[in-house]
């Protein structure tokens, strides 16, 4: 794509109250970018536009936006994907309001890639967290690519699940790529740009008003084999993703929750209508095209070809001994205590923690804390609260 072709493409993008799907249906009438700039207002009025937005059109007044959005794309160090491009993920073309643009920092070729959506809340609890982790790490390690928004809560969770777990992730802004919301995932950001990929539809610079996530969802749904929902309200963000999923002809799933819990109505709801229950990673691919499958287990004998190593099968947690540290046997009985009373999915707290675990020091049990979060055993949460990792 030339520099014009690509401020055309800019120009499209930033007519004032041009929509999405108004944009699409120019596109399939006048087939390029530059002929609706060289198309006549009648012509253009005669497509379905508007006689302001016909004339702001023709006028070509949106071409200086366009050449700071592309001088802010070089800066950044981004990339634009229009639609015509063969970089555009094919998934997403075919839904019903595809963005004509998406801009993007980081590895583009992840886009052609096997996808799996992860949504959930923004305030997750322990059994939240550990779900999100254990199902975007496996399905990662797979070779499945996790897409979420980076949002708080299970967004976060998923995209430093599938790091941690060095697979692929991308994470679909409602906002500017260069933008960081929220604030305190800058540092997630520069690694996912680094590792994996950062899209938006929206232009540089663009701020994260609360309406612009709705949109963005579609994204999400429309660039993945399905949507896998981990806790949510009854009426959420995750639900909408799920809805715009069913409408695309994706596939939805959903871990269940407790029954008591606000958090679990979405999902549980999700499940009641016939959204496949998921226990562990495999009960998402299984579900998944059988082209998709079938890529899946080629890039995987792929991958053991190019490092040497062969698969092992799941790891055990029944024997935290095996997993410890060489402590003398003290040591060692007092952390296989503590992990015994740890609860992957209800956070504990410290002073109740001292109280349950008998014949140990407060000091050998915060000794034992130390030791376990090291090995990845045992995390702890705000407010000298512990889980045991999932």
């Amino acid at each position: 794509m030339t520099e014009e072709e690509e401020l055309c493409w800019l120009a499209l993008r930033m007519v004032p109250g041009l929509g999405t799907r108004r944009i699409v249906q120019l596109l399939e009438r006048l087939r390029s970018p530059q002929a609706i700039f060289r198309a006549s207002v009648s012509e253009l009025e005669a497509a379905g536009l508007t006689g302001a937005i016909a004339r702001s059109i023709a006028g070509g007044c949106s071409f200086d936006d366009a050449a700071g959005q592309q001088r802010k794309i070089r800066e950044a160090g981004a990339f634009l994907i229009p639609l015509s491009n063969a970089s555009y993920p094919e998934a997403l073309r075919k839904i019903f309001d595809p963005p004509p643009v998406l801009f993007a920092r980081g590895r583009t070729e992840l886009l052609s890639s096997i996808c799996i959506g992860v949504v959930g809340t923004r305030h997750p609890t322990p059994y939240g967290v550990a779900a999100a982790e254990r199902l975007s790490s496996d399905l990662a390690r797979a070779g499945v690519t996790i897409v979420s928004g980076m949002a708080r809560g299970i967004d976060t969770t998923a995209h430093k699940a599938a790091l941690a777990a060095e697979g692929p992730t991308i994470a679909v802004l409602g906002c500017g790529v260069d933008i960081v919301y929220p604030s305190e995932n800058r540092k997630l950001a520069a690694e996912i740009a680094a590792k994996g990929l950062i899209v938006s539809e929206f232009p540089m610079e663009a701020t994260a008003f609360p309406q612009n996530f709705p949109i963005r969802n579609r994204i999400i749904s429309g660039l993945s084999c399905g949507i896998l929902v981990i806790e949510g309200a009854q009426y959420s963000g995750s639900a909408i993703t799920a809805r715009l999923a069913i409408d695309q002809g994706r596939e939805v799933f959903a871990v269940p929750g407790n029954i008591t819990s606000k958090m679990s109505w979405g999902p549980n709801l999700l499940i009641k209508q016939g959204a496949k229950l998921i226990q562990d990673w495999n009960d998402v691919v299984v579900d998944l095209p059988q082209t998709a499958q079938r890529r899946l287990i080629d890039e995987g004998r792929q991958r053991i070809m190019d490092q040497g190593l062969t698969t092992s099968g799941e790891t055990s947690g029944n024997d935290p001994a095996s997993q410890l540290p060489h402590l003398n046997e003290p040591h060692q009985q007092v952390a296989r205590r503590v992990l015994a009373t740890l609860k992957a999915d209800q956070a504990m707290q410290l002073d109740l923690l001292v109280d349950s675990v008998e014949d140990a020091s407060p000091s050998e049990i915060i000794a034992a804390l130390f030791e376990l979060e090291i090995l990845g055993l045992a995390k702890q949460l705000p407010g000298r609260n512990f889980v045991k990792v999932w």
